[in-house]
C-alpha cells in the first residue's frame, strides 16, 4: 500500500508525505519538502558581518527574532564581545515574545481543529469565539513585546552586534507589564480549555535535546543537554552532531550518535520542567503527565505550558529592566577581529544553532546554520512510521486526517529547513 499526501496545509512552508506499507509493516516514511533550497548561507559569504543578522532573520517570517539574535551572538563570540546583563535580558524578553506569539498561532489556529474533528477552521472560530479572542490577545501580547523592543514585529530593527541601537520606551514597557496580569489569566483559561482535549495515545522512546542552565528555564543561553547524558557547551555542537544530506533532498538532516532525536517544547519540558515559573509548573502538574513523556502529540500541550511560562518570565524580566539603567543596552565600541564563533538559542520549534567564521576585515568567510526542523525531521519520520500501523485500517480520508494532525503537532517550519 502506498500512502501519499500531496500537501499538508496549516504549517509554515510547503510539504507532502509519502509512506510505503507492506502487510502492515511500514517500509518507508518520508516528509516530502516541496520548496527549493534558498542558499542563505552562501549569500552571506563575502558580506560584511553587520549584514548577517539583517539577512539571516529573513529566513523566517514567523520567528525572525531568534535568527537575528543567534546570528548576533555568534558574531559577538567571534569578536569576544561581552554585552551587558541588561542587553541579555532585553534580547531574552524579545525571544519570549517570539515564543508566545508563535506558540499561540500553532496551538489554536493551526493544530486545534485536528483534535476537534473540524475540517473548516471557520467553524472552529464560530464554535469557540471566546477562546479565539483569547488566543488572539495572547498572540498580540507577544507581538507587542517584539515591536516595543525591536522596533517592529517582523524583522526587528534595533538589535545589533554589541547591543541595541535604541532604548525601548519605558512607558511602553510599563504597559506590557500592566497588561501581563490579564494576559496570564487569558493563558490559564486557554490552558484549561486545552486540558480537556484528549490527545491520541502514541509513544516512542527517543533522545530529547535542548539548552539548559542551572538557574532558570533556558531560552537565551545555556549548554546542550539530553535525556541520555549529553552535556556539552554550544561550541562543541558540530563535534557531537552530524549533518548529512540525502540524495535529491534540499534539507540537511542532523543526527546524534547516528540516530534521530527530538527538540522543541516537549524536549524542553521533559528536561527543564523543574525550572518553570510557578503558574506554568502548576499547569504542567494539572496535566498529570508521567515523565519521560514520549508522545509527540503532547508537544502541543508543552507549547501551552511554555506560553504561560513565557508570559510570567517576560513580565518578571521587564520589571528587572525597568529597575536598572536602560542606557546600558546601547551599543559600545568594539574591535573587529578574525576568528570563529558559535551560538544557540531556543527557538519556538527547538534549538537553533549558528557557527560563523569572519576575516580580519570583518567579512564572513563561512557560516553554518542548523535549524530546528532540520534536526527533528528524521525523528518525525520515524515517529509517524511507528504511528501508521495503529491507524492503517481506517478509511483513507480519516487516516490522512490523523497523519496530518501528527505532522502538524511537530510544528515544522519548512522555510527554515530549506534556508
Amino acid at each position: 500500500m502506498q500512502i501519499k499526501i500531496n500537501h499538508i496545509a496549516k504549517m509554515e512552508g510547503h510539504a507532502g508525505f509519502m509512506a510505503s506499507v507492506l502487510r502492515g509493516d511500514v517500509k518507508s516514511s518520508k516528509l516530502e519538502v516541496k520548496e527549493g533550497i534558498r542558499l542563505i548561507e552562501g549569500v552571506l559569504i563575502g558580506r560584511h558581518f553587520s549584514d548577517m543578522p539583517v539577512v539571516a532573520q529573513r529566513i523566517c517570517g514567523i520567528c525572525p527574532v531568534v535568527h537575528n539574535i543567534t546570528a548576533i551572538k555568534s558574531i559577538e563570540n567571534v569578536f569576544g564581545i561581552v554585552v551587558s546583563e541588561e542587553t541579555k535580558k532585553l534580547r531574552e524578553i524579545m525571544e519570549l515574545g517570539q515564543i508566545i506569539h508563535s506558540h499561540a498561532l500553532h496551538l489554536f489556529f493551526l493544530s486545534l481543529a485536528d483534535f476537534l474533528d473540524m475540517d473548516n477552521d471557520l467553524k472552529l472560530v464560530e464554535k469557540y469565539p471566546k477562546e479565539t479572542k483569547i488566543a488572539m490577545r495572547i498572540r498580540e501580547y507577544g507581538m507587542e513585546i517584539v515591536k516595543v523592543i525591536g522596533g517592529r514585529v517582523i524583522h526587528p530593527l534595533t538589535n545589533e552586534v554589541g547591543g541595541f541601537k535604541k532604548v525601548p520606551s519605558v512607558d511602553e514597557l510599563k504597559k506590557i507589564v500592566f497588561s501581563s496580569k490579564e494576559i496570564l489569566e487569558d493563558a490559564k483559561a486557554l490552558g484549561k480549555f486545552f486540558r480537556k482535549i484528549k490527545m491520541p495515545e502514541f509513544s516512542r522512546e527517543t533522545e530529547y535535546v535542548c539548552l539548559s542552565t542551572p538557574a532558570k528555564y533556558a531560552v537565551y543561553d545555556g549548554d546542550i543537554i539530553s535525556n541520555q547524558g549529553l552535556n556539552i557547551p554550544v561550541g562543541s555542537f558540530e563535534k557531537n552532531f552530524h549533518e548529512l544530506q540525502k540524495q535529491k533532498e534540499v534539507v540537511k538532516r542532523v543526527e546524534h550518535n547516528g540516530k534521530s532525536y527530538m527538540i522543541g517544547a516537549i524536549a524542553r519540558i521533559n528536561l527543564n520542567r523543574k525550572k518553570l515559573r510557578p503558574e506554568a509548573y502548576k499547569y504542567l502538574q494539572e496535566l498529570d503527565w508521567k515523565f519521560p513523556n514520549y508522545n509527540p502529540f503532547n508537544n502541543i500541550l508543552a507549547q501551552m505550558v511554555e506560553v504561560i511560562h513565557a508570559i510570567e518570565e517576560s513580565s518578571h524580566l521587564i520589571k528587572q529592566i525597568l529597575n536598572s539603567d536602560l542606557e546600558k543596552v546601547l551599543t559600545r565600541p568594539y574591535e573587529i577581529r578574525e576568528g570563529s564563533g558559535a551560538a544557540a538559542v531556543e527557538a519556538p520549534r527547538g534549538t537553533l544553532y549558528y557557527h560563523t567564521e569572519i576575516d580580519a576585515k570583518g567579512y564572513i568567510k563561512n557560516v553554518n546554520i542548523i535549524t530546528p526542523t532540520a534536526q527533528f525531521l528524521s525523528n518525525l519520520e520515524e515517529d509517524i512510521a511507528g504511528y501508521i500501523p495503529g491507524i492503517i485500517k481506517l478509511k483513507g480520508k480519516e487516516r490522512e486526517r490523523k497523519m496530518r494532525a501528527f505532522i502538524r503537532a511537530y510544528d515544522p517550519c519548512i522555510s527554515c529547513a530549506v534556508h
